[in-house]
């Protein structure tokens, strides 16, 4: 998927959340949003998915302008978002939850469809239990699937690691990295081990404003940490 951004700008009235932010993501590579909390990640992240509206600046997806897009519209696109907070249907079983967005888009019972499951082998475990009875890991895993079962050609993730167990984050990097060369990845992370064994290229952001974007290979830890730490 060709997919970036053209001077976006966000305000909450008075307040300026995103400034005149520009990026574009390789097709096929993971790009890594770094940047302290309150950098405007979130935001950036919202803007993109459609759930707020930029004050200025376009969404550009495929070559066309997508700013006014819906989040149905741009899912439809092939555009995957986990939000922070994972927000599966806790009331649905495992099952349910992937079934659902499967049938959604057309892929149950797809080759995709069980593809999506076997990347996090406790889901067929857990497939009749409720999602709000699934462990902080488990449930990340879940939200990962029920995105990967709709095929995104983008998938959009916001901290995925947050409050994961050690071996819950080294699946998860895995199947990232399996993914790569055949979707692109957005990942916003505070993980810097994390983000630099996963990502491809980086842009970092510090009140709104991009301050530095670079190649994995091009930039040092020294460096990227001096742009997180607290």
């Amino acid at each position: 998927m060709q997919f970036g951004v053209e001077a976006l700008d966000q305000h909450y009235g008075s307040a300026q959340a995103l400034r005149q932010v520009s990026f574009e993501i390789t097709p096929g590579e993971c790009l890594a949003v770094l940047g302290r909390n309150g950098a405007g990640k979130t935001t950036l992240l919202k803007c993109l998915m459609g759930l707020l509206t930029p004050t200025g600046g376009r969404v550009m997806i495929d070559g066309a302008d997508g700013t006014s897009w819906s989040p149905n519209r741009r899912s439809r696109a092939g555009i995957a978002y986990v939000p922070q907070g994972r927000e599966i249907f806790a009331e649905l079983t495992v099952g349910e939850n992937i079934e659902a967005a499967a049938r959604a888009h057309g892929t149950y019972g797809s080759p995709a469809m069980e593809e999506a499951i076997s990347n996090f082998p406790v889901l067929r475990e857990m497939w009749k239990r409720s999602g709000g009875a699934l462990s902080g890991g488990q449930q990340q895993q879940l939200a990962l699937a029920r995105a990967l079962v709709t095929q995104p050609r983008l998938l959009i993730l916001d901290e995925p690691t947050e409050g994961i167990q050690p071996n819950i984050v080294a699946l998860i990097g895995e199947v990232l990295r399996s993914l790569k060369g055949r979707i692109s990845i957005l990942l916003v992370e505070q993980y810097l081990d994390f983000a630099i064994e996963t990502a491809d290229a980086f842009v970092i952001l510090s009140r709104g404003t991009i301050v530095e974007t670079g190649r994995a290979g091009a930039m040092s830890r020294e460096n990227l940490t001096r742009f997180i730490a607290v």
